[in-house]
């Protein structure tokens, strides 16, 4: 007689992969840190002479899927330097060796490690656990979903909040700038549209941490065209489970356009934003 098939295994809890993206991410942390002290050099460019790539981007993800691969060998992994590799068991690693390899290269303390975890069901993937640690500084931050469906966001293990409700003008955004010098003059122009309706404009290098210095109510809001999955997987989770709202659009430039506020003053950022010309098919005034 034939034995009855095995139920198929539950996915992990948000809370499970929250353990190990941690542990990767703190021993990504130690290797940055080690080429750091060592000096840094730029090993090879990707999209433009001012795309770089270092060693330490490649030793980060190398150690990476290295401790990946041993802890989950079944899963998928997406990261930004190396091949994507497929897996069996519905969930995907997305990672990013360092986000913010320009302020690394010149010893600006604002490049992370970040690494998500999606789970794919019937409605899609869904990023459950996400962690960025600036490497310069060994900050932590976290997030999951529970059980529960419920996200929680964490700084080095306290609660995070946004901050609370601010007028439009007196918001301070932080904004990024592509490789690409077409796309840059593009941003730049709606930057000039954009910058008189809020209290300031912040570049500061990293999409990951930004994300989460607006979690943490550093930042009212945040916008770029140009970011990539494993730029915002992790850090999109922090500032969503500590009450911000994201959204993907496509962007004027034809690339995507993350923009991110807290909730209760996302909808008015987001019309600014538009207003000034950042998204796609979209002119000033309409």
């Amino acid at each position: 007689m034939t034995a009855p098939a095995s139920p198929p295994a539950s996915p992990p809890t948000g809370e499970a992969l929250l353990d190990v993206a941690l542990e990767v991410a703190r021993a990504a942390v130690e290797v940055v840190r080690e080429h750091a002290a060592r000096g840094v050099g730029v090993a090879a460019t990707k999209s433009s002479d001012v795309d770089v790539v270092t060693e330490a981007d490649r030793a980060s993800e190398a150690l990476i899927r290295s401790l990946l691969r041993e802890r989950r060998p079944d899963d998928a992994v997406l990261g930004e330097e190396g091949e994507d590799r497929a897996g069996t068991s519905g969930v995907r690693w997305v990672v990013d060796p360092i986000d913010g390899t320009v302020n690394f290269l010149y010893g600006i303390p604002q490049y992370a490690v970040s690494v998500a975890a999606e789970v794919t069901s019937g409605e899609g993937p869904e990023v459950v656990a996400g962690v960025v640690v600036n490497a310069a500084t060994g900050v932590e931050y976290a997030a999951h979903v529970g059980v529960d469906g419920r996200a929680t966001a964490t700084r080095d293990g306290v609660p995070l909040s946004v901050a609370g409700p601010t007028p439009l003008a007196q918001r301070l955004v932080a904004t990024g700038f592509s490789y690409d010098s077409d796309l840059r003059a593009l941003q730049a122009q709606a930057l000039v549209r954009f910058l008189p309706r809020v209290r300031d404009v912040r570049r500061l290098g990293s999409c990951a941490l930004d994300l989460c210095h607006v979690a943490e109510g550093l930042l009212d809001g945040y916008v770029e065209e140009g970011v990539h999955l494993w730029d915002h997987a992790a850090g999109g989770l922090v500032a969503r489970a500590a009450g911000a709202r994201t959204q993907l659009m496509t962007g004027v430039g034809g690339r995507d356009l993350l923009v991110a506020a807290p909730a209760h003053g996302f909808d008015e950022l987001l019309a600014a934003v538009l207003d000034a010309g950042f998204a796609a098919d979209w002119s000033p005034g309409e």
